[in-house]
């Protein structure tokens, strides 16, 4: 047994733990500070080996009311150490910066044109969605961002705020203003509120980090590069399983992003033309600029020899109309001159550059785009007037149901859905080549059928109004078939996103995307999108537009097949398209849809991006971003600085470094790893979905119920009203096990699979040379780091069935060991996280923090489920929820 190396605290998570002392004694009082100070100590004693600590035993002495403070205590400590740990870079990962990357290509022999080339057609999209993993609220968040601010402010050895503040009191502050701010929503989230909160991401953060990261890059290629890094969403679009997304929610989120955006390029205008005084009488003046000087309606004397302040008068007059016209509201700033509204984004660019393009002409270039005028035009091209594309979204079997009524209704066809898959596609073909409508206002539609009919119709008004970017892409839940792509474009066709061949090629300003989330959907992926190109019209759309879009689900496979099974699935199943979208002659842009925790595609982007198959990125890439990752990634604009830089940085290095393996050892590793998953695959399914009364363990062991209670997210957490694991969401599951510090979803299964496998020296081999069981090692390696048998074994005690707590809990906790045993063997470690010192510290500083917690929600949901009706014993669990889930970091 090694001797696990000491922690260290740094400097920040012992100034920040001492101030929240300070303030927990200020206002709970010295004997709550006391209490839970014995209980910390207690705890830490006991992880540092000293068995005779008992913290279950401080922890019995509390009543309701300090446990309800205790809890939050801890969550607090928690939240601050992430801050802290954040601040100190250990989220930044060595080497995933675009620069290293450049270096590194460099050494390869490819050069920046290559570079270039690849840019000029590339596609880097962090796309933001709601679903439910973020615990905490808004206001605890902003109030943990002000807390970094000022601690950057106390880096610089600044004394005071520009208010006037001494910084240290300010913090001191903060923390109290967040040990008084209620920690758990009491209403349920609504769509429009998830809007709200993806709206202050992109708004305060990737509005103004994306322009000065394309500065930096412009830097250092040498040149301006093109714009392929672009933000997405899914809020407000989002319709699978949710049925409070809906055509007014749709319109909502446009509407408030266009408000968004607009308001900044107001913002960006009125500096402007507060810095650009430049006098007719200095400078030779551009006779673009005369013009829209002399356009804008400016006649004021005061800068009647100003022509750059009088073009950006006008600029903003119309940018002002824009905003109007967008949105039904005046402008924030309305401004005294009128103007015509911008008919797209690329008018506003091209005044931009009127008054760009001498700037940098004159005096050697020092006035030149670098500034604040290039960083606005590189604004324009990426956020355009709708700010982030908005994906739409929807089940397959939805869509089947609503083709087949509008064709009933239309007199085409009686019964669609009792036709054969070949039989479908021919007749979604004959109605596609005529531009005839199916639908008519004079029939009376199901209310299923309207809403999805009053989506594409809210989908082509936002083309219209905001432009083609503001929705691109349709992405097909449960693609089975052709036919279910086939039929987004019959509803495309209805309000004119899809036309049909008219002495031209058809054509789809929406693109029909299949999402594959099962291992059989997997599986299935390359034969059905080469039964898809082997159409005519669809293959001569996606040539003309250049590209198809395939996304590939992590959190259903997972759930389904286990997580090494899932991994290697979705790493085949990107391999086996590569051929396919080659022979059609089309390029390949695959949608990542990974979510925080492990068990659901989370762990680092750079080493994920890195490790995909060589061929399959291509330059293009799409990936996820959800729930409390996007606060942990883009809650402060420095994070979101290392964050964006790092998944530009892999994609280059994945579309364009040489592959590191040859074909004989990529032969020879993916065999092992075929033999591998089965393995792993058989152990996962034999426990989950075979074991007799397996659902009755899990909801019984896990506060998969009490999650419920959580008012984090605005849809369901199961697809149907039942309790089978099939139907359960992929994040309340994995949610659950986290909680009871299991973790199953993101290592059962693997063990087994290395003990079963006799050829140890070629597992090592896989480890140190293949990027992708690299990266699946060292993200379940975190999990199992985070998870806890002698906890998890006291939440197992909650079954009420001695026999099937004892036989399920057993082939749990064999199976844990098998892994952890196997893993050290293959990575050559004496413990977990030896060879990552600093995440190793970082897990070791929180587990005495969370042991606590699970001991409390332990006995809470005893009491709970007993009966106790006291509701500061059902408000204690979901605060626990909130606590663990803080400290964890990656739970859902």
């Amino acid at each position: 047994m090694s001797t696990l190396p000491p922690i260290t605290n740094n400097p920040d998570v012992r100034y920040l733990g001492r101030v929240l002392g300070d303030v927990i004694r200020a206002y709970g009082g010295d004997k709550l500070y006391e209490r839970t100070e014995a209980i910390r100590s207690a705890s830490v004693e006991r992880h540092r080996g000293n068995h005779d600590a008992r913290p279950d035993a401080e922890l019995g002495t509390l009543d309701l009311d300090e446990t309800l403070d205790f809890v939050r205590g801890f969550m607090l400590f928690s939240m601050l150490a992430n801050l802290a740990e954040d601040r100190q870079g250990i989220a930044a990962e060595e080497g995933a910066d675009l620069a290293a990357a450049l270096a590194r290509l460099e050494a390869a022999g490819i050069g920046r044109d290559q570079v270039m080339a690849l840019l000029g057609n590339g596609l880097i999209a962090p796309v933001l969605t709601a679903h439910p993993t973020e615990v905490r609220r808004k206001s605890m968040i902003d109030h943990r961002n002000r807390i970094a601010q000022l601690m950057a402010m106390r880096d610089r050895g600044v004394e005071a705020t520009p208010d006037g503040d001494q910084v240290d009191e300010a913090i001191v502050r903060q923390v109290a203003l967040l040990w008084q701010t209620r920690v758990l929503r009491r209403e349920r989230l609504y769509v429009v509120d998830e809007v709200d909160t993806a709206l202050s991401y992109l708004r305060d953060v990737f509005l103004p980090v994306i322009p000065a990261l394309y500065q930096r890059w412009d830097r250092a290629m040498g040149e301006r590069v093109p714009a392929f890094l672009r933000p997405g969403s899914w809020i407000g679009g989002d319709r699978d399983g949710n049925p409070f997304v809906t055509a007014d929610s749709l319109r909502t989120a446009l509407a408030k992003a266009a408000q968004a955006v607009l308001g900044y390029y107001l913002d960006q205008l009125h500096a402007m033309g507060a810095e650009l005084s430049i006098s007719a009488g200095h400078a030779t003046v551009d006779a673009g600029v005369l013009e829209l000087a002399e356009a804008s309606g400016d006649v004021a004397e005061s800068r009647s020899d100003e022509p750059y302040r009088r073009a950006l008068s006008g600029i903003y007059a119309r940018v002002a109309a824009t905003y109007r016209q967008l949105t039904g509201q005046p402008a924030p700033r309305p401004g005294h001159l009128a103007g015509e509204p911008y008919p797209d984004p690329a008018a506003l660019r091209a005044d931009l550059v009127t008054i760009a393009r001498p700037l940098g002409a004159d005096g050697g270039g020092l006035l030149g785009t670098g500034g604040a005028i290039g960083r606005l035009i590189r604004a324009v091209e990426v956020f355009g007037f709708h700010l982030a594309t908005l994906d739409l979204r929807q089940n397959s079997a939805v869509h089947e149901q609503v083709v087949a009524e509008m064709l009933a209704k239309a007199g085409v066809c009686d019964d669609y859905t009792a036709l054969g898959e070949e039989a479908r596609v021919m007749l979604l073909r004959q109605e596609l080549a005529t531009p005839r409508p199916l639908t008519s206002r004079f029939a009376h539609y199901s209310e299923d059928t309207a809403s999805e009919l009053a989506i594409v119709q809210a989908a082509a008004d936002a083309h219209a109004a905001y432009g083609p970017a503001c929705i691109r892409q349709y992405i097909v839940s449960m693609t089975k078939s052709v036919s279910d792509l086939l039929e987004v474009h019959l509803l495309l066709k209805e309000v004119g996103l899809y036309q049909p061949a008219n002495g031209e090629a058809a054509s789809a300003a929406v693109m029909a995307v299949p999402l594959f989330e099962t291992i059989e959907d997997l599986e299935a992926a390359p034969a059905i999108m080469t039964e898809w190109f082997a159409i005519p019209e669809v293959r001569a759309i996606a040539r003309a537009r250049g590209h198809q879009e395939v996304m590939i689900g992590y959190s259903d496979s997972n759930k389904d097949g286990g997580y090494l099974t899932s991994t290697w699935q979705l790493s085949r199943a990107s391999t086996a398209l590569r051929p396919v979208f080659e022979a059609a002659g089309v390029g390949m842009q695959l949608f990542h849809g990974r979510g925080g925790a492990v068990g659901r595609g989370g762990g680092s982007s750079f080493a994920a991006i890195r490790a995909q198959p060589p061929g399959t990125v291509q330059g293009r890439i799409r990936i996820t971003e959800q729930g409390e990752v996007i606060a942990g990634k883009y809650g402060t604009r420095e994070s979101a600085t290392t964050n964006l830089e790092a998944m530009a940085s892999a994609t280059l290095l994945a579309s364009l470094e040489p592959a590191h393996l040859s074909n004989g050892d990529n032969a020879t590793f993916a065999a092992a790893m075929d033999r591998l998953s089965d393995a792993a695959f058989r152990a996962y399914r034999g426990l989950v979905y075979e074991t007799e009364d397996f659902r009755t363990f899990f909801r019984q062991m896990t506060p998969i119920a009490e999650i419920a209670g959580l008012k984090i997210g605005s849809r369901p957490a199961s697809r149907k009203k039942s309790d089978a694991i099939e139907d359960l969401r992929a994040i309340p599951w994995v949610f659950s096990w986290a909680q009871a510090r299991v973790m199953l979803p993101g290592w059962y299964g693997v063990g087994q699979a290395i003990a079963g496998f006799e050829d140890r020296a070629l597992l090592k081999d896989m480890a140190q040379g293949w990027p992708l069981f690299a990266a699946t090692l060292a993200n379940m390696e975190m999990v199992l780091a985070k998870s806890d048998m002698g906890i998890a074994e006291r939440y197992a005690g909650l079954v009420e069935d001695a026999a099937l707590r004892d036989h399920v809990f057993g082939r749990i906790r064999d199976g844990w060991r098998q892994t952890h045993d196997g893993l050290l063997e293959v990575t050559g470690q004496a413990h977990l996280l030896e060879k990552h010192a600093a995440l190793d510290a970082s897990i070791r500083l929180r587990l005495p923090y969370i042991e606590p917690l699970n001991l409390l929600q332990i006995e809470l949901m005893k009491r709970h489920r007993a009966g106790e009706d006291d509701e500061r014993v059902r408000h204690g669990i979901l605060l626990s929820i909130n606590a663990i889930a803080t400290a964890l970091r990656n739970s859902g």
